[in-house]
Formats: C-alpha cells, structure tokens, sequence
C-alpha cells in the first residue's frame, strides 16, 4: 500500500471546461439574458452543476477567447454577465483577476464587437475589482 504525497510548489492544474459544461454554461446564460430575475440565487444551474463548474471557469482552464469568437457577441455578453452573478453568488467561482470574463470581454473588444453598456452592468452588478479588464500586471 503506498501513499500519496503532496507537494505544495507543484501547480495542480484546474479541470477543463467540456464542450457539453460550455453549453450548460451558455443556456443558463440565455436565461439569464432573458430575465435576471430568473432563479435570482442559483442562476437556473443545480447544486451539483455549480460545485462542478466552479473551479472550472477559471480564465486560465478553458480557451475563452476561443468561444468569444465563434459565438454571436449576444451569447458571450450574456454569459459574461451570468459569469458576473456567479462569481458574486457562489464562493466557488470567485476568480478575481483570472475570471473567464476578462478574455471574454478582451476579445469582444478586440473584435469591435463589445456591448458599449456591458462595463456599466459589470460595474453595478460586480465587486470584483479586476473586472472587465483584468489585473494591471497583466496587461502590461
């Protein structure tokens, strides 16, 4: 019988993101587009699938501005702002500067394709302070 050890300096690499997680992602997203107020504490998303997901979103665990490419700026707004919410109602998916949404909304930018109004939302719905744009280190 042998035992596991830990070492605290190895980088224990989150899970990713499966196309079928993105897409429970993105239809909980669409429902929250479509009403805010809809499961105003769980989002629409189950117990199990939050727990799941959670250590998942984070920016560095999934290629975000992969998705924000091939998908219409109306998805990818909304699912930055059920990322928003999220991150503000479930500890698990609290990222501060690694949060998906600053490569989703980085290359929204980068495509002109934006929301202008998006950062107010963030803003008003969001206490992390790294969002939209990141950590300053980072784009430096």
């Amino acid at each position: 019988m042998t035992a596991e050890t830990f070492d605290p300096n190895q980088d224990a690499q989150p899970p990713s993101l499966s196309d079928a997680d993105v897409g429970e992602l993105l239809d909980a997203a669409s429902r929250v587009e479509v009403d805010e107020d809809l499961g105003a504490q769980t989002l629409g998303l189950e117990e199990h699938t939050r727990q799941r997901l959670g250590p998942r979103v984070r920016a560095a665990a999934f290629d975000w501005a992969g998705l924000a490419t091939s998908e219409p700026p109306q998805r990818i707004a909304a699912l930055i702002k059920l990322l928003v919410l999220a991150e503000s109602r479930f500890p698990a998916w609290e990222a501060g500067a690694q949060s998906a949404v600053v490569p989703l909304a980085r290359e929204l930018r980068s495509q002109d394709r934006y929301p202008a109004e998006l950062t107010v939302w963030i803003r008003a719905h969001s206490t992390n302070r790294f969002l939209p744009y990141g950590s300053l280190l980072d784009r430096l």
